[in-house]
């Protein structure tokens, strides 16, 4: 019997931390999605997930009972003034990718944040990660503008697309 295949989300555990772990280093082996270059161990993962607590929950979708993708998001600036306002980041299990697992991920994020009173999620991203572009126009994110050489990697400077969506219809 065909179909098409289910995707499912759910709030992340420590027990997922393994997987998005995995997930986390292939995505810092690849070099177009974070400045960071250390891979994450699942207990570095797992006590993130538990300093983050309910305030900043991961989401993670599942297939056929395994973690293909996450999103998560984290203070974007610790003054009070920003407290509605989240940066968030979205990764996809590399055999996963344009399956519409990295969607389903931003959505639900975006469903949690806004449950949870924030009014905005941010992200940069790097131009040529055209991948995380292209989702984040889908789920309704707009571009804001380029920070020029925001950061090195690898001895280079690179650029960061500066996107944002506004939560809850707001």
């Amino acid at each position: 019997m065909g179909g098409a295949v289910r995707l499912s989300t759910r709030l992340a555990t420590t027990d997922d931390a393994a997987a998005i772990a995995a997930i986390y280093n292939d995505g810092i082996a690849d070099r177009v999605a974070t400045f960071e270059t250390e891979p994450r161990t699942a207990q570095q993962i797992a006590a993130q997930l538990a300093d983050k607590g309910e305030r900043y929950p991961t989401v993670v979708v599942e297939r056929d009972g395994q973690v293909i993708a996450w999103a998560s998001a984290g203070a974007y600036r610790a003054r009070p003034a920003y407290a509605g306002v989240a940066e968030h980041s979205v990764y996809v299990a590399r055999a996963a990718r344009g399956s519409g697992a990295g969607r389903v991920a931003l959505d639900a994020l975006c469903d949690v944040y806004a449950a949870r009173g924030f009014h905005k999620l941010v992200s940069r991203i790097f131009p040529e990660n055209t991948a995380s572009l292209a989702l984040h126009e889908r789920c309704g994110f707009r571009v804001v503008g380029v920070y020029r050489r925001h950061g090195m990697l690898d001895g280079a400077w690179r650029d960061c697309v500066i996107v944002e969506k506004l939560l809850g219809g707001m």
